[in-house]
């Protein structure tokens, strides 16, 4: 690599620099960014065993094999195998929040898609409408209703695909006209809002008589989310009958039977076996089962006592198609009825499937085909829910933080919502791919951010809801609760998704955060008070006791008046910035003896709002990035903002009209390259390359799911998305973007250009995690891929004038030696290529004839640890770069032993080639058999007789001779002749595996291998001297001149 310094004065050179950077971003801007990073490797790691909420389910009723299901923030999946192996629909639309999916009965190729999900909790996503496909899925069409955000049921006609009745319950944060029950007649070309109550009552649910397609049946539930409270129920909640497709509508109250005064969520179910019969789960002040008799006409009590605990987020009852008086009740658990809901029993404990029950299908034509869909994924059963099958490849996490520390492989680790706190590997040293066996739960309950220790790779520090913080052992699982105590009477605020904070300073210390930042430099063993109230402390804010409205609901998720970010300034001890949840942005300079909020001097800063989180930047310590979002109070803007002269001004680094959609939920900036920036929002990541000014979404191989934490691995370069949806991903290596950020006009007007190779591991891979052959119901996250990595730019006019496999490549050793070398086909873009640590080989032998290579066969010997070059020539353009290779740090390396293998296996290989330049004489000789022979089909026999039965008795000595080191030709079955050469060179090569020098036993299988190809050339040389010798000379003897031809006819027709 060329390295040029210019000298200048500091002034210009600031300023060249200014503008060459300038120069560089128009030019990335100017580029397809996705089409120069497609070569970019990003890899779904999962897990899928921790799976997430799933939101709506439907099955193709005449194909009960075909399941669709929606997800709370993971998109829309399809399984065509009755739920073992799972496709994602929607990844290339701008949301994966579905609320609700529904297959059009007249065509199965219609499929109508609600997003944003309709359980309101405070970690709910909302969407983007309403979506169709026409073709079973494989495309879609936005068809309206954008401003509904949350549609929790979507009802096709039976006959008529074109007739859709959508009920949208709308947003929860705040007043919207875009709620109710909407309908169309022509495909979603227009829509008619037929049902409308008020700004904040929607549709909890919505029902269809199974024999009169023009009557629906709606509940209306006014609610209302904040960030601090919960109501559930309002004057606008009620139940409303329409008998001519929605054009009319009649509230049904207390007068026919209904509960009396202000009513809440109310869950409904219609059986086809008896439409006269309606159920209602109603929310009231005296929560209730409600059925009707007389198609809704009039309404009675069954009883109040079994009817499910928090009716805000599950209030769904499901009637058997086939029976009426099975009913299915979801709530924390799953109870089934088969008296018409008279008495209950649980089929769904809190153990064994997940709790907290969400969809449910009952397949029309057989009522033991039961599908579940809850918290944690999807449960299928067969026989009536007395078994479940948990699907355990749909990997749906919903992360809200992600970590990593330093191991080798490193390891990640995050919290998940309802699905615990969870440490795995971000790649394996075993076959199958990274498998749910491979992630290890450390702390159960709704998991948040997760702390590796910062000096012992055995410690974290995990937390569920309401600051309830552990340190965890890794190697034994114990937790310690390490929550700090208030050494007074002051009770401690601890918002549901609590901040924690490694101190930069202290190898032990920890930052935690209450409405105090708590301090300890102990492990959280004691803890020191670092600050005053933090927050606005508004009273008003505090009452979460009361939260729910009719159905208290005080599980600490409405917690407000609390930190929920911590960042400490690495450059500066005793610098520490603090977001809180409503709208404060905390910064001391002294270690918490003076606090000053710079959240009123940024201007158009939304007052209140949520502060998620603060990063200070890895190269400047007056660089603070802040991530704002506002969508709690219906305010649906992205903010970012950031300061660079610590906190005396502020800019604010993206607008609700650029590039960026969703509300800004995370931020990094890459610790190598400052220009580059990474941005999560609910719909998707962002890149910028000029650090802010400028931002491009990410479509490779990343969907359109909430990105809630990110983190840049310091050591190897890889971008970790913790997504709140899909689990976790890495994008390997981010070099390539590093460059663009940092020359991008340089390198793309660059004809070749190789980038930094990353460390290399030499290791062994292990045998399977788990099952040996899992199939296809099973989840298996992608591997990073052994070998030294090797990734490259080729600009596209270079890459058009060059032919296949014209890209040269070569290793070399420190002393410029070519250990291994190749060609690959140019392509314009990024490519990349493994190395994996062999040096050129030979050509084994084999039953065919051995092809002439303008490149050696590799397979060689391991090049043993160490720096080796990549180099790559593409006609007169070069690039090169090093790579340091690294032994297994699993076990002891020894370099003696190491190199006395590569010795052995180097004589093996020479001990090969006679056998290899052997098998090829015998095959160029058979074939020049088969030739001859087909060239003296016309000769008489009487004239080739002897060449004939020579040419059989050299096929039958050259077979015989190649029985020697392989099965016979015609040979069928499975044989393991150990005394044939092929198991004999097997095995004295193999025999040189491990980590140990070749021993006795090494020896003796090269000796027999020395034996055994002396005897095999040797067969080939007498035969070759001999009956190939014979035959040439019968063959040249055989007289073809046309009177002995015309002679020897005469005497085959006598």
């Amino acid at each position: 690599m060329v390295r040029i310094n210019f000298l200048m004065g500091a002034v210009a050179g600031t300023m060249l620099a200014m503008l060459a950077l300038v120069g560089n971003l128009n030019s990335v801007q100017a580029q397809d960014v996705d089409a120069i990073i497609e070569g970019i490797n990003v890899r779904h790691i999962g897990p899928g065993a921790m799976s997430g909420r799933v939101t709506t389910i439907d099955v193709q009723r005449d194909r009960p094999e075909v399941i669709y299901i929606g997800t709370a923030s993971g998109g829309l999946w399809r399984s065509e195998t009755a739920g073992v192996a799972w496709e994602a629909l929607f990844d290339d639309q701008p949301t994966q929040s579905i609320g609700a999916v529904a297959i059009a009965p007249s065509n199965p190729d219609v499929i109508w898609v609600g997003t944003g999900e309709g359980n309101p909790r405070n970690s709910h996503s909302s969407g983007r409408g309403i979506f169709r496909s026409i073709d079973g899925g494989a495309t879609w069409e936005m068809m309206g209703l954008e401003g509904t955000r949350n549609i929790h049921r979507i009802i096709v006609h039976p006959t008529d695909h074109h007739t859709v009745w959508v009920g949208a319950i709308g947003t929860a944060w705040g007043d919207s006209p875009d709620r109710g029950v909407y309908k169309t007649t022509d495909g979603g070309q227009t829509w008619e809002h037929q049902l409308y109550i008020d700004e904040r009552t929607g549709v909890a649910d919505m029902i269809i008589d199974p024999s009169n397609p023009d009557k629906l049946i709606a509940a209306m539930w006014s609610h209302r989310r904040e960030p601090w409270f919960f109501t559930s129920g309002g004057e606008g909640s009620g139940l409303h009958i329409t008998y001519d497709g929605g054009q009319n509508w009649k509230e049904f109250t207390e007068e026919e039977g209904l509960p009396s005064g202000e009513l809440g969520r109310i869950g409904l179910t219609i059986s086809a076996a008896n439409p006269d019969v309606i159920y209602a789960l109603v929310e009231s002040a005296n929560t209730g089962l409600y059925h009707s008799k007389d198609g809704g006409l009039n309404w009675s009590m069954i009883q109040g006592k079994q009817v499910g605990n928090r009716p805000f987020y599950y209030a769904d009852i499901y009637a058997d198609p086939s029976n009426e008086n099975r009913l299915f009740n979801l709530y924390s658990m799953v109870d089934m009825s088969e008296d018409g809901g008279k008495t209950f029993r649980t089929i769904l404990p809190y153990s064994g499937v997940h709790p907290d029950h969400h969809a449910f299908y009952i397949h029309p034509d057989d009522p033991n085909y039961l599908i579940d869909g809850n918290d944690g994924g999807l449960n299928i059963s067969r026989d009536g829910g007395q078994t479940w099958t948990f699907v355990n490849n749909l990997p749906l996490g919903q992360f809200y933080h992600i970590a990593v520390d330093n191991a080798v492989p490193y390891r990640i680790y995050g919290g998940m919502q309802d699905n615990g706190s969870w440490v795995g590997p971000s790649e394996v040293w075993h076959v199958g791919g990274i498998r749910n066996e491979d992630w290890q739960e450390i702390l159960f309950g709704d998991g948040f951010d997760v702390l590796p220790a910062a000096n012992d790779l055995n410690t974290a520090y995990a937390m569920y809801q309401g600051g309830s913080l552990s340190r965890v052992d890794l190697r034994n699982g114990d937790a310690t609760s390490v929550q700090p105590v208030p050494p007074d009477s002051t009770a401690l605020r601890f918002a549901w998704n609590a901040a924690v904070a490694a101190d930069p300073f202290h190898p032990d210390g920890v930052y935690f955060g209450s409405q105090f930042l708590h301090h300890s430099i102990d492990r959280g063993n004691s803890w020191e008070t670092r600050s005053p109230d933090l927050t606005t402390n508004d009273p008003e804010k505090q009452d979460q006791a009361n939260s729910g409205g009719l159905t208290i609901d005080a599980t600490q998720a409405e917690n407000h008046c609390t930190i929920l970010c911590i960042a400490p300034n690495p450059h500066r001890e005793g610098e520490i910035w603090v977001g809180t949840d409503d709208g404060r942005i905390q910064h001391t300079t002294d270690g918490g003896g003076t606090w000053t909020d710079h959240a009123a001097s940024i201007k158009r800063f939304p007052t209140g709002a949520w502060i998620p989180q603060i990063q200070v930047s890895p190269h400047d310590p007056d660089e603070v990035y802040v991530v704002v979002n506002d969508y709690r109070r219906n305010n649906w803007q992205p903010y970012l903002y950031r300061t660079m002269d610590g906190g005396a001004t502020w800019v604010r680094l993206v607008l609700e009209t650029g590039e960026v959609t969703g509300h800004a939920l995370s931020v990094v900036q890459d610790p190598e390259e400052a220009s580059l920036l990474f941005l999560g929002t609910e719909e998707g990541l962002f890149v910028s390359f000029d650090r802010g000014a400028n931002w491009k979404r990410w479509t490779h191989d990343v969907p359109s799911v909430p990105v809630r934490d990110m983190v840049i691995h310091p050591r190897d370069g890889d971008l970790v998305l913790g997504t709140f949806g899909r689990a976790a991903y890495v994008i390997d290596d981010i070099d390539p973007l590093r460059v663009l950020a940092r020359d991008g006009n340089g390198m793309l007007s660059e004809s070749l250009h190789i980038f930094d190779v990353p460390d290399a591991y030499q290791v062994n891979f292990r045998r399977h995690v788990g099952a040996r052959f899992p199939a296809d119901h099973y989840w298996s996250g992608e591997n990073y891929r052994g070998g030294a990595r090797v990734q490259w730019y080729i600009h596209p006019d270079t890459a058009d004038t060059y032919e296949e496999n014209e890209l040269l490549w070569a290793v070399l050793n420190a002393q410029g030696d070519t250990l291994r070398n190749g060609a690959k086909t140019a392509e314009g873009g990024i490519q990349d290529m493994r190395w994996r640590f062999d040096t050129n080989g030979m050509d084994w032998p084999r039953r065919e004839i051995q092809k002439r290579k303008e490149q050696p066969s590799g397979g060689g010997p391991d090049v043993v640890p160490g720096v080796y070059t990549i180099q790559l020539a593409l006609g007169e353009h070069r690039a090169e770069a090093d790579v340091v290779v690294h032994p297994d740090p699993r076990v002891p390396y020894d370099q003696k032993a190491h190199e006395m293998r590569n010795l052995h296996q180097r004589v093996v290989m020479e001990a090969v080639k006679p056998i290899s330049n052997g098998m090829d004489r015998i095959q160029r000789a058979l074939a020049t058999v088969e030739v001859v022979k087909q060239e003296l089909k016309w000769i008489p026999d009487s004239l080739k007789k002897d060449a004939t039965t020579l040419a059989d008795s050299l096929k039958s000595t050259l077979q015989g001779i190649e029985e020697m080191y392989t099965e016979p030709r015609d040979f069928k079955g499975i044989e393991s002749v150990t005394e044939r050469l092929s198991s004999i060179m097997w095995t004295a090569f193999s025999i040189n595996g491990g980590t140990d020098a070749p021993g006795g036993n090494a020896q003796r299988a090269l000796e027999r291998l020395h034996e055994g190809a002396s005897e095999f050339a040797k067969a080939v040389d007498e035969a070759m001297a001999g009956v190939w010798m014979d035959w040439l000379e019968a063959v040249e003897a055989i007289d073809r001149s046309p009177a002995r031809l015309f002679e020897a006819a005469g005497e085959q027709e006598e």
